[in-house]
C-alpha cells in the first residue's frame, strides 16, 4: 500500500531521511533498519575536509531550528570508504548528498559515489550558510543545467537536484529538469538568524544559519504544490515534516515522497514509523489501494 517507485528507486514506503540529520553510516542504517525508513540521505560531501563554524552551530526558536554548521564533513573519499558501506547495510536505498564549488567538483564526487554503491546522488545547490556550495548556485537556472548536465552524463544512477529559495526558484526546477534531473527536492532550509538579547548580538558563530522545522512548512508545500504544475518530474518534499498530516499534505500537494529531518531532534527515529502508520490509516479509512493515488490530489 505504501511502496513507491521514485525512478529507478524502489522504496517500501515515501519517507526519507533528509541530509544532514544524522551524520555516520550507522546512524543512517539505524534510520532504514530501526526506524523503518523508505530512504536515506546522507550528510553533504564535499572534495576537501571542511570542518564547519565554531560553536554554537545550532539554536532552537519558535517553529523549529537555526543551524549553522558548515557543511562539515570528512570529504567524500574518507566518507563513502567508511560510512556508506555501514549505511548500506540497512537494506534501504542510500541517497549521496553532494556539495561541490563547481561543475568539476560535482562530477567528480558523484562518480565516486556512484562506483561506491550510492542508489542516486542529491546535488545540494541549497545551503543557505556556506558560499560558493549552494543557495547562488541553485538561484541560477543556466548554473543549474550546467551542473546537472555534467553529472548526468557520467551517471547512469538518479540524479536529485535540492533547491532552496530564491527569486528564480521555479526556473531552476525547470532548468533541472530540462538537464536530465531525475528528481528535484524542495525545498532547503531559510536563512535566519537569532539575537541573543541579553549578549546583545547574534546567537551563532556565522550569525546566519537555516532554518528548518514546523515554520517552513507552509512556505515548502506552497513551492512543491507549484512545482507540481510545471515538471514532469517527480519531486520530493522537505521542510517541516513532524507527523502524518505534515507529510500527507506534500504528497497531495504532489511530491512523490517525503524528507524528514529537524522533527528527529524532538521524536528520535521512531517519527518514521509514526508517520507511517498515520498515512496507511488515513488511506484505509479513506478507502485509497496505495500511497500513489493520493498523489497530487489537492489539484483535482
Amino acid at each position: 500500500m505504501l511502496k513507491i517507485k521514485l525512478g529507478k528507486i524502489k522504496m517500501r514506503n515515501p519517507l526519507m531521511l533528509a541530509s544532514g540529520i544524522l551524520c555516520n553510516g550507522s546512524l543512517l542504517k539505524r534510520a532504514a533498519t530501526e526506524g523503518g525508513a523508505g530512504a536515506v540521505v546522507t550528510k553533504s560531501l564535499t572534495k576537501e575536509v571542511r570542518e564547519g563554524y565554531h560553536t554554537p552551530v545550532v539554536v532552537g526558536v519558535e517553529g523549529g531550528l537555526i543551524n549553522a554548521v558548515g557543511l562539515a564533513n570528512p570529504g567524500y573519499k574518507a566518507y563513502l570508504a567508511e560510512d556508506l558501506p555501514l549505511a548500506k547495510k540497512g537494506r534501504a536505498p542510500v541517497i549521496v548528498s553532494v556539495a561541490g564549488r563547481n561543475v568539476e567538483e560535482f562530477e567528480e564526487i558523484s562518480v565516486a559515489a556512484a562506483e561506491a554503491g550510492a542508489d542516486a546522488v542529491e546535488l545540494n545547490l541549497s545551503c543557505p550558510h556556506v558560499n560558493k556550495h549552494g543557495m547562488e548556485i541553485g538561484a541560477d537556472p543556466a548554473t543549474v543545467a550546467k551542473i546537472v548536465e555534467g553529472v548526468r552524463e557520467a551517471l547512469e544512477i538518479p540524479v536529485y537536484v535540492k533547491l532552496g529559495l530564491s527569486d528564480r526558484f521555479t526556473e531552476s526546477a525547470v532548468s533541472a529538469q530540462d538537464a536530465g534531473a531525475d528528481a528535484v527536492v524542495a525545498i532547503n532550509t531559510v536563512k535566519a538568524m537569532a539575537i541573543d538579547v541579553e549578549a546583545r548580538k547574534p546567537v551563532l558563530a556565522n550569525i546566519y544559519g537555516g532554518l528548518s522545522g514546523p515554520a517552513i512548512h507552509p512556505i515548502a508545500l506552497r513551492c512543491v504544490f507549484e512545482l507540481y504544475q510545471k515538471l514532469s518530474i517527480p519531486i520530493i518534499g522537505c521542510g517541516g515534516v513532524s507527523d502524518w498530516r505534515t507529510a500527507l499534505d506534500f504528497l497531495m500537494a504532489g511530491a512523490s515522497a517525503v524528507q524528514v529531518g529537524s522533527t528527529l531532534a524532538v521524536k528520535g527515529i521512531g517519527i518514521f514509523r509514526e508517520i507511517e502508520a498515520g498515512i496507511k490509516n488515513y488511506l484505509v479509512r479513506n478507502q485509497f489501494r496505495s500511497v500513489e493515488e493520493v498523489i497530487g490530489i489537492a489539484h483535482r
